[in-house]
């Protein structure tokens, strides 16, 4: 209410108080427009102290609202870095299961059972019983000059895997992880008449922190993510890089650069595999991959330091370089079929071909090193039929430059092999296929051998 209406109200009010109480004598002394002013003020004064009091109300309601607000932009803040924390943590942990916690690291445990039963012949002679062969494609070792066998059957659980990842929580800026990877395939110490037992050996063993790597794992120079989906151990052998090995790695992005262990294999003059161990410089490897809704493509390169030393054939130290170019990828046909390939070619790459097929260099007359040009590559074509069957259809080859002159007419001199298989999953880590395969390797006299085989595998991976 203000002044202005307020006056004639108390005016109004006050006239009818006088005509009713007012006696003579109090109206000689007051007039009414002098009571009417005094009673106008007091009325002034009343309404700004309810004035005052009400804006004290509103400025301490503003303040409570004021800190309420704080208060819930805080709470807010809280929460957004409590998630941030959360994700962090979470990309922390090793893929899979969430797994368990040990103090600050979290354990996961992953792997698959495998069952594997193989029956195979080979042209050029007999593969002995507890022989790798009998277990997985070695095209360096297919028999050459021999008679023809008969089928041979065995059963193995030997490529069970199991893993252990583990992820250390060390604050926000840094990631520390490690991965060791067992398995029971080429060890010794079990057979076929009793107990089937084999002892496990190291497949992969290693440290990240951040975009470092320390330890063993796929040489940097294989695109693992292009290797066919096959019953065999590998399946396109022939045509493929394989190593596992320890190094330094550094990640950025796309770009890899590594520092890996040396050895150097060498085809002596008789045409024997010598290790030499004299290696001093590790094998540097460099490759970029690249991805986008195609599929994903690798491009590596490695430079080799061959080298022998005085102890090893009585001849004196020499070395020599080896080097490599590999392109390797998926390339996705359609919603679900896709195209695998790999090419390499280079000179003294012997040991990270086809598990070794021929050696890195062979010795001339002087004791000095030859380094064993080869070229190599391989393509698989898988295509899914419906929900849960799937199948491959891949091809690989290999051929090697020997000199044979150095190294004689009894190595290698090509090797390839292709397969088909049928694969079904009745759910989704559940694998149960069958598989042919044939395989032919042809030395540099011109014999030949080949191996076909007939495998059926059920595997659990979890």
């Amino acid at each position: 209410m203000t002044r202005a209406s307020l006056r004639p109200l108390l005016k109004a009010s006050l006239l009818a108080a006088t005509c009713l109480a007012a006696s003579p004598a109090m109206a000689q002394e007051e007039s009414v427009e002098e009571r009417l002013d005094r009673l106008e003020a007091m009325m002034t004064n009343l309404i700004q102290r309810l004035d005052a009091q009400q804006g004290q109300v509103d400025k301490q309601q503003a303040e409570t609202l004021a800190q309420t607000q704080q208060a819930l932009q805080e709470t807010r803040e809280l929460q957004q870095k409590q998630t941030e924390l959360a994700a962090q943590a979470d990309a922390q942990k090793p893929a899979g299961n969430s797994g368990f916690n040990v103090g600050k690291t979290n354990v996961t445990y992953g792997g698959y059972v495998k069952m594997d039963a193989i029956t195979q012949r080979t042209s050029g002679g007999q593969v002995a019983s507890g022989n790798i062969v009998r277990d997985f494609l070695i095209p360096g070792a297919i028999p050459v000059g021999g008679g023809a066998s008969g089928w041979d059957t065995d059963f193995s659980a030997r490529q069970s895997r199991f893993v252990l990842k583990t992820s250390t929580d060390v604050g926000s800026e840094h990631k520390l992880n490690s991965h060791l990877e067992l398995d029971f395939m080429v060890t010794s110490e079990g057979d076929e008449r009793v107990s089937n037992s084999y002892t496990p050996r190291l497949r992969q063993a290693f440290i990240t922190y951040d975009n470092w790597l320390f330890g063993q794992t796929w040489s940097t120079f294989q695109n693992v993510g292009a290797l066919p989906d096959s019953l065999d151990f590998i399946g396109t052998t022939p045509g493929t890089i394989f190593a596992r090995q320890p190094m330094i790695r550094y990640t950025s992005g796309g770009l890899q650069i590594a520092v890996e262990q040396p050895e150097t294999t060498v085809t002596s003059r008789t045409g024997g595999r010598v290790l030499a161990g004299d290696d001093g410089i590790p094998d540097i490897v460099a490759r970029y991959n690249f991805s986008g809704d195609w599929g994903s493509l690798s491009a590596s390169g490695i430079l080799r330091n061959l080298r022998i030393a005085n102890d090893d054939f009585g001849t004196g130290s020499d070395s020599a370089m080896g080097y490599g170019l590999s392109l390797a990828g998926k390339l996705k046909l359609g919603d679900k079929d896709d195209l695998r390939l790999m090419g390499t070619v280079g000179d003294g790459l012997g040991r990270y071909i086809g598990l070794n097929i021929v050696n890195d260099a062979a010795l001339d007359a002087s004791g000095d090193l030859d380094p064993i040009f080869t070229w190599s590559g391989f393509a698989a074509y898988r295509h899914v039929w419906g929900e849960g069957l799937r199948s491959t259809v891949a091809g690989s080859y290999f051929k090697a430059d020997n000199p044979i002159l150095l190294t004689t007419n009894q190595v290698t001199d090509e090797s390839w092999n292709a397969f088909a298989n049928i694969i079904w999953s009745p759910v989704g880590p559940l694998d149960i296929g069958i598989e042919y395969m044939y395989a032919q390797r042809t030395l540099e006299d011109g014999r030949s051998g080949n191996l076909q085989k007939v495998q059926v595998s059920t595997k659990y991976a979890f």
